[in-house]
């Protein structure tokens, strides 16, 4: 019988496929007591089970490539290390030799054990964290429900099938899609979480919050996700049918037509040119981005060097990368953000600092970089190096003072004298740019401006701060929204300041790729934004519908607004129905 669930659409588009359900917390749990002769051949076997569960996380990891192991290796990394904390696997090992417990119920009851106390705490990042115990301790408990079939051929059963779940791991997500994963339907899970920013950047439809879907919808069942409306049919008629199909020759007319896009000045309506610039980190981003007639480089992530990298990356490593970098665009602007790591991911990188309760409010960006000076200087000579190939910036990510800012151009002023010592060839001293996600340093925008040439705006990391709210929480969904007023009356006056200094303003968040924000954006000033390369043809598009000089005189009422209601209200006459 056809059956209709809502969700929130996380990633727009439509699919067709069998369902594949997955629920690694409902897997058999086998809660017969066991005999005394069984206690350690069942402590082997959760220790072979864990020790499989680390290779795939390995196996995993060293798949991932570019984007997808900036994205997602912090997750995986912070799995593997759950598998390796004593404590967590010392409980189990008590519980099955003290208790007489079996594995599965052992990891039924950790987890149980472990989410009381998340749930219990105040902190609503660290109460989010629960999420990543499941997902490990539903690995191993699924490696232990395994029977012959390995991963891969469980992964090439699901081409052409869509996914039903409560959450699912980036990670596991960039492996299915690998494998021809069609789309997501979540039970839980946030527009904003980093499965649901993956799923766009891999055009996979997805859904989340789609809360009775693992209860209606069984194995094998026929899904039409329709991620265009936020909704999942099950048992779709024959009419539901005929209106996928016709969105599907719909789809391949509009990518038709954005595609002519691509050689396309970026214009309003009414005449005033806008920039796009593509966030990159690998070849194949340089190359779209070129294709798609990009401004430039935008934000360029040099941390992946240091992340697949066994150690540190060497100098010349590094500007090989740059070089090839500045090649690919030839001759148009590359802006270099420095390495952006935290203490969370440092020690996969080759740096070894320790452990923080919060990385995210920790050493990390800037505050790593000039901990480390032998490290930053290296990473700065090679950028200067790659500056005599063509047009280069440096963008230095997590700046809060003015002083940050001093300390990096004092360290690459020696750092260019180095390299005129040693003989290498050194273009123009790059212009030295800050990235405003600190909120101290969007409100204190004023104070940075003698010491910056340009300042790019990180809304992903800046509503972090601003709202306190985890956008991988899905319990915080509703709080986590880009349309608050206190978070673009920063952003309005971080690109305002920029217009009455001269100095350049850009935003590489999630909201520059979404068209459905690019009238705010450009209601509020800004005219330069970056984006991932393949968000760009719809950008362009949007932009041409709209007039700028209209949308900056709704700026004041903008700014007013009282909530986020109200400022999608306002916007509301500006975007499609």
């Amino acid at each position: 019988m056809r059956t209709v669930l809502t969700g929130t659409a996380a990633a727009r588009g439509m699919a067709l496929g069998r369902a594949r359900l997955v629920r690694p917390s409902k897997l058999s749990v086998d809660n017969r007591p066991l005999l005394d002769d069984e206690v350690e051949p069942e402590i082997e076997r959760l220790h072979a089970a864990v020790n499989l569960a680390r290779k795939e996380l390995v196996e995993l990891r060293d798949k991932l490539h570019g984007a997808l192991a900036r994205d997602v290796g912090e997750f995986i990394d912070a799995h593997s290390m759950l598998l390796e904390d004593p404590e967590l696997l010392h409980g189990l090992d008590d519980m099955i030799r003290n208790d007489r417990y079996r594995a599965t119920a052992a990891l039924k009851a950790q987890a149980d054990k472990l989410g009381a106390v998340f749930e219990a705490m105040d902190d609503p990042y660290l109460r989010s964290r629960r999420e990543d115990v499941d997902q490990v301790l539903g690995r191993v408990m699924a490696v232990l429900s395994r029977q012959s079939s390995n991963e891969e051929r469980k992964l090439a059963a699901r081409v052409g099938e869509i996914l039903i779940a409560d959450t699912l791991a980036p990670g596991d997500m960039a492996h299915l899609a690998g494998h021809g994963l069609l789309g997501v339907i979540a039970a839980g899970g946030s527009v904003y979480s980093h499965s649901a920013i993956l799923a766009r950047s891999l055009n996979l439809p997805m859904l989340v919050g789609t809360r009775d879907a693992l209860s209606e919808i069984g194995d094998e069942d026929l899904v039409l996700l329709d991620a265009e409306a936020g909704k999942a049919i099950i048992h779709p008629t024959a009419q539901d049918l005929s209106r996928y199909r016709a969105w599907q020759r719909e789809a391949a007319r509009e990518g038709r037509r954005l595609a002519a896009l691509a050689k396309q000045p970026t214009r309003t309506r009414d005449g005033v040119d806008i920039r796009l610039y593509a966030n990159a980190e690998q070849a194949s981003d340089v190359a779209q981005a070129r294709a798609l007639g990009a401004s430039g480089v935008g934000l360029y992530r040099t941390e992946f060097l240091f992340l697949r990298s066994k150690g540190l990356p060497s100098e010349d490593e590094q500007f090989q990368a740059y070089r090839d970098l500045v090649l690919g665009m030839g001759g148009l602007p590359c802006t270099l953000r420095t390495l952006d790591l935290g203490a969370d991911k440092a020690d996969n990188a080759g740096l070894s600092l320790r452990a923080e309760e919060n990385p995210a409010l920790g050493v990390r960006g800037v505050r790593l970089s000039l901990r480390y000076p032998t490290v930053f200087a290296a990473q700065l000579r090679a950028i200067l190096r790659a500056s005599s190939y063509g047009p280069v910036r440096i963008l230095i990510p997590m700046i809060t003072t003015a002083d940050e800012i001093r300390a990096v151009r004092s360290l690459l002023a020696l750092c260019a004298r180095e390299v005129q010592e040693s003989g290498h060839e050194l273009g123009e001293i790059p212009e030295v740019g800050a990235m405003i996600e600190v909120p101290a340093a969007a409100i204190g925008i004023r104070n940075l401006v003698a010491d910056s040439d340009f300042f790019a705006i990180g809304t992903n990391d800046l509503a972090q701060y601003v709202l306190a709210a985890d956008r991988n929480n899905d319990a915080l969904g509703t709080l986590y929204d880009p349309l608050q007023p206190a978070l673009l009356r920063l952003i309005a006056r971080v690109i305002g300041v920029g217009r009455r200094s001269g100095k350049p303003v850009s935003l590489c968040g999630e909201m520059a790729g979404d068209p459905l924000l690019t009238p705010l954006l450009l209601a509020l000033g800004l005219t330069d934004f970056s984006m991932h390369p393949g968000q760009m043809l719809e950008v362009r598009d949007r932009i041409g519908d709209l007039e700028r000089a209209r949308l900056r005189h709704l700026a004041p009422s903008l700014l007013r607004a009282a909530s986020s209601q109200q400022v999608a209200a306002l916007l509301d006459s500006f975007n499609p129905r």
